[in-house]
């Protein structure tokens, strides 16, 4: 991948660097996006469906499994080199904030620190009534089998119904990593947009903070995506290729 000169400089100079990732990051690592058609027996039910406060309430068992289901194949998958090179940039820029719209610790085992999960993260759970934080326990979770239902723990607090610590669709997003987000992003110099396909909202319209707000605008996609009338660079190819590359290229890392 060749970088062009004028947008090395750009980056070599700034000093205050965002990075937004999406399921694309993850997807690297082997992690199913919700786009993804699912395996086995979760074939049978849409992941856009299962991830909502209505079907958890209708079908709580189920929504756990699958979400169990989700966080054992998390744990078992490995941060790719994109995670890691994301970690190795942060330690070459003065300034530097990662917002993810993942919800798995890839980003922190692959060595990153502060990172701001705008969609919260599945070994997070918490309390449904009095929102309580869950702690799973230390072992590792057997993978469940595909549509297993798992009936949800309940709080030892309230007794209420442990739920998974996601952000469901037609939820609002945690009020404090919205506006870590946000301050980042009006600050910035240079955004990575980072497989991410820019149409999930709120989390889309960073992009277009960043833009109005003057940065420099780096797409780093394999292909097209709803930002591309935004960004002022497009990037093509897999993170896992190209931000290693960038970050040897413009930062010197290895």
């Amino acid at each position: 991948m060749t970088i062009d000169p004028a947008l090395r400089e750009s980056l070599r100079a700034a000093s205050r660097v965002v990075a937004l990732t999406g399921a694309g990051v993850s997807a690297e690592s082997g992690v199913p996006t919700f786009r993804d058609r699912q395996t086995g027996l979760w074939e049978r039910y849409d992941a856009l469906e299962l991830a909502t406060p209505e079907a958890f309430a209708r079908d709580p068992s189920l929504v756990w499994g699958w979400y169990e289901w989700r966080r054992a194949a998390v744990l078992r998958a490995e941060p790719n080199p994109g995670h890691r090179a994301l970690a190795a940039i942060a330690r070459a820029v003065a300034h530097f904030a990662l917002i993810t719209q993942n919800v798995d610790d890839l980003h922190e085992r692959g060595g990153s620190v502060e990172v701001v999960h705008l969609h919260g993260e599945l070994s997070r759970p918490y309390c449904g009534e009095c929102r309580a934080a869950y702690r799973f326990p230390d072992a590792a979770p057997a993978l469940p089998a595909d549509g297993a239902r798992i009936e949800p723990p309940r709080c030892a607090r309230c007794g209420g119904r442990v739920r998974p610590g996601v952000v469901w669709f037609g939820e609002p997003l945690p009020a404090r990593p919205w506006q870590l987000a946000v301050d980042a992003v009006r600050r910035c110099e240079v955004l990575l947009c980072v497989g991410t396909s820019a149409v999930v909202h709120p989390a889309a319209s960073l992009v277009d903070l960043a833009a109005h707000s003057g940065a420099t605008v780096v797409q780093v996609n394999p292909a097209p995506t709803a930002a591309d009338r935004i960004v002022g660079h497009s990037l093509r190819g897999p993170a896992g290729v190209v931000l290693p590359e960038m970050a040897a290229s413009v930062w010197g890392t290895r």
